[in-house]
């Protein structure tokens, strides 16, 4: 029996000579109810310690030299939480937008945000879109922020975006072109979900102890690595992201090959 033949082509897989050290961090920040609740204190209050403590990991990761640094602000399932924690969320985020895009813009940080954009106000999106623009030519950092966002959504977008692009209308009607078929690979997905132009995720890190990933960047996580930590969100700092990039450091990444192959091209 002859092997199958490798497509690379077809693959969004990564390989060995993408292998250095991480450029793009994501985290999931979870924790800051459970952080309040030990203060004895309510909800919106553990949510703003997170804010602070965002910002300290901003700076943190501007420290590591990330390009990128994506965090899981508010996703999909969310909006389950009760009404007035998502309206005290919201007003949180009016709030961080207002005093920190100056900020952000100031250190030369990209901001962008991912997600269904479209559940929230319209005031709220007139501000996200505003400190979008004003932030696109930033590069030292790009700081992305997933809102209203789920995996599963990210990869039913990306499909019904490339349906969109295979339709022809030429002749007044919609109809799909006779190759789409083959059109229709990893990486020609991988084009239309969220994050496609930024380097791939290198680390997740999830903080407040579970060991999930919560519907956070199914697409994106492919070949991740992941750690778990047992530090509430609020208290995550520096300190903690910085061992998290040194056990990211210590794991040998295969990427399909064998230990002795990976020594071999690293020699």
């Amino acid at each position: 029996m002859q092997p199958l033949a490798s497509d690379s082509s077809s693959r969004s897989s990564p390989d060995i000579a993408d292998d250095t050290t991480a450029r793009h961090v994501a985290i999931i920040m979870d924790g800051n109810n459970r952080w309040a609740r030990q203060r004895d204190l309510l909800g919106a209050e553990g949510h703003r310690a997170g804010g602070k403590q965002l910002r300290n990991i901003v700076k943190a990761a501007l420290h590591q030299q990330l390009a990128v640094l994506t965090v899981f602000a508010f996703s999909s399932e969310n909006w389950r939480r009760p009404p007035q924690e998502v309206q005290a969320l919201m007003t949180l985020f009016v709030e961080s937008l207002d005093r920190e895009v100056p900020k952000l813009h100031e250190q030369q940080i990209g901001l962008r945000f991912i997600g269904d954009l479209s559940a929230f106000s319209d005031a709220l999106q007139t501000r996200m879109m505003a400190a979008q623009k004003l932030t696109a030519d930033n590069q030292r950092l790009i700081l992305v922020c997933a809102v209203n966002y789920g995996g599963r959504w990210d990869i039913t977008h990306a499909a019904q975006s490339f349906i969109d692009s295979c339709i022809d209308r030429s002749a007044g009607g919609e109809q799909l072109i006779a190759d789409w078929r083959s059109r229709l690979t990893e990486s020609s997905l991988h084009d239309f979900t969220c994050l496609a132009d930024l380097p791939p995720v290198d680390l997740c890190i999830r903080t407040g102890g579970e060991k999930r990933i919560s519907n956070f960047l199914l697409w994106q996580l492919a070949y991740a690595e992941l750690i778990f930590s047992e530090q509430l969100w609020p208290d995550f700092d520096e300190h903690c992201l910085a061992a998290a990039l040194q056990e990211f450091g210590r794991r040998q990444r295969r990427f399909g090959r064998t230990s002795e192959q990976v020594l071999g091209m690293q020699n």
